[in-house]
């Protein structure tokens, strides 16, 4: 089973983050191409620009609300079904996020959605 990890794109790579996967849609500020180290960059499944800005506007207050928006824009897209297919292959799979916020962002909505999916349901 796999297992997942989130970290912030910033942090240093380390071997057991096993196959890495940036998520977000623009690169991340300030990290050059030559140090910044992932195996998938997936923009496919990144919030929708409308949906991101919407969410920036007012973060604080907006999180639950995001979380469902964003989670019915991933379930409505293929580009998600075929990283989960990709992802269920590996030992251990980390997300990759650029935000400052490690418990309100996108990495953490994506996460959720690919652990429960792996949970038995009743």
């Amino acid at each position: 089973m796999t297992q997942y990890h989130l970290k912030r794109a910033y942090d240093a790579a380390s071997p057991a983050d096993g196959f890495r996967v940036y998520i977000d849609r623009l690169w991340p500020r300030g990290l050059s191409h030559e140090t910044f180290h992932y195996d998938l960059w997936d923009k496919d499944i990144a919030p929708s620009t409308d949906l991101r800005e919407w969410f920036h506007a007012d973060a604080a207050d907006r999180w639950p609300e995001f979380e469902k928006k964003y989670a019915a824009e991933l379930n409505a897209n293929p580009s998600f079904n075929a990283l989960r297919r990709l992802l269920e292959q590996k030992k251990t799979v980390t997300l990759l996020y650029s935000s400052h916020d490690q418990q309100h962002n996108n990495a953490v909505v994506v996460y959720n959605l690919l652990t429960k999916a792996r949970t038995p349901q009743p």
